[in-house]
């Protein structure tokens, strides 16, 4: 009895389960209009005589930007921690997104970017950009 119920269980689960193959067409708009943005990753080394109290106000400036350059689409930020000592004593890592070179070339002289350029340059010793469009 107990094996005519399992041969029973066995036919209802795969007569229920649709194994016809299927093609799906990826909606390459949505694939086109997620990935058309330009990365801005800005990486500091600060000086030794530099406080932590004077990188805090630093990265708080960093993370105010966004509130007042509109182009700015996304922003993150963080501190390296890779165990590779790789990172040419680069310890901040910020990550902007925008939707084009403009927007990006606006941001670059605007007055609140020139600001913070003022904040941080008496305590910065090594800086890295890269930009990038997305793949």
């Amino acid at each position: 009895m107990k094996i005519y119920k399992l041969l029973l269980i066995t036919v209802l689960l795969t007569t229920s389960c649709d194994f016809s193959s299927k093609t799906v067409e990826p909606n390459t708009k949505n694939i086109e209009k997620t990935t058309k943005q330009l990365r801005h990753v800005v990486l500091f080394k600060f000086k030794d005589t530099s406080t932590p109290e004077d990188i805090k106000k630093i990265e708080a400036a960093f993370a105010e930007l966004p509130s007042k350059i509109k182009e700015i689409k996304d922003f993150e930020w963080g501190l390296n921690n890779s165990p590779e000592g790789l990172n040419k004593e680069l310890t901040h890592c910020f990550f902007l997104t925008f939707d084009s070179e403009e927007g990006r070339n606006i941001y670059l002289p605007h007055p609140a970017h020139k600001a913070f350029g003022e904040i941080i340059t008496p305590h910065l010793d090594d800086v890295l950009v890269v930009d990038y469009w997305v793949k």
